[in-house]
């Protein structure tokens, strides 16, 4: 892949290199969302993956893409949890040393799930760019290789692979939503769908709590925003005020930018888990929690795609008490 040129062939490249190691993941209908939308919901379940996430793909694909010399060195990330898991995960199968840098805000459940995953674990700064910044310093240290969480071209193509899914299961889709945080996730979903079906509509939703991408796309270029405690923590990060790929991918191929808050999230997860008996996290809940607020106003044929499931079992259990006052 050269330059900034992302083809729909290099995401069924990704499909064809993941494949082994990725099984397509569950579309299912929902009936109480098609209820509430007056349209066909149907709801993409990435929580499924073996690492709990989507970010799988993206983690295999780069992974899967190193020289042997890259691979014997080592890799390193930084992450707010969820593509931390995933790489660790791909760096176990392939007998790989990994160093997964977190800030002090990704929450213990995660904390945790990493400590037990193989990869050594660093805790660095309060945000997500001072773990970047620690992974940088790895590679120049130790020659580890850094795998950027969402601002590269196999990344941006393995998360594409869920497109790809989609037309095979329900080629009349229409409308897509999903989270959007540092914009890997709808930059694959942007070249795997708009270019085949120009007229499907694509929603990114971001918390209200640090909306690094929503608020770059607002200013016309990358920006830092300060980020607060969110349910829908795998959402916060900044984008890099270096962007290469994802904030152009975005503006060309999202249609349609909200903000989210608390209970909007809260919402979405304790639907998911009333009516579909399944916990998943905050950022996975933001295209539930938009179709029950009727944030959007969808077509008829629209798929939700539930990014993870990584979240502490405290706060799902303060979340059913609170929906059981009401």
């Amino acid at each position: 892949m050269a330059g900034k040129e992302l083809s729909l062939k290099d995401i069924w490249l990704a499909k064809k290199r993941i494949s082994p190691y990725v099984p397509k993941s569950p579309l299912v209908y929902s009936s109480g969302l098609s209820d509430v939308s007056g349209a066909s919901v149907y709801l993409k379940l990435e929580n499924m993956n073996p690492s709990g996430s989507f970010k799988i793909r993206g983690a295999a694909n780069k992974i899967l893409s190193l020289t042997e010399k890259e691979r014997d060195r080592g890799i390193t990330t930084f992450s707010t949890g969820n593509f931390g898991l995933s790489v660790a995960y791909m760096a176990k199968k392939l007998g790989i040393k990994a160093v997964i840098c977190i800030s002090e805000r990704v929450p213990n459940g995660k904390v945790e799930a990493l400590q037990k995953s193989g990869a050594t674990v660093e805790i660095y700064g309060e945000s997500q760019d001072d773990a970047e910044a620690r992974s940088y310093e790895l590679e120049r240290e130790e020659g580890l290789t850094v795998i950027h969480p969402f601002d590269d071209p196999h990344i941006i193509a393995g998360q594409g692979t869920i497109g790809l899914e989609l037309f095979e299961e329900l080629p009349e889709v229409n409308t897509v939503l999903a989270g959007l945080s540092g914009g890997g996730l709808h930059s694959g979903l942007g070249v795997a769908l708009k270019e085949t079906n120009p007229r499907i509509w694509l929603v990114g939703l971001s918390t209200a709590n640090g909306p690094a991408m929503h608020a770059s796309i607002q200013a016309g270029k990358p920006i830092q925003i300060d980020e607060n405690d969110t349910l829908a923590d795998s959402l916060l990060g900044g984008i890099g005020l270096q962007n290469q790929y994802t904030f152009q991918l975005v503006q060309k191929y999202v249609d349609e930018l909200l903000l989210m808050d608390e209970q909007e999230f809260a919402d979405g997860m304790t639907f998911m888990l009333d009516q579909h008996k399944m916990i998943i996290e905050g950022a996975a809940a933001s295209g539930i929690g938009a179709l029950l607020h009727q944030k959007v106003k969808p077509g008829s044929q629209v798929a939700v795609i539930v990014t993870g499931s990584s979240v502490d079992t405290s706060v799902v259990q303060k979340l059913m008490k609170e929906s059981k006052k009401m």
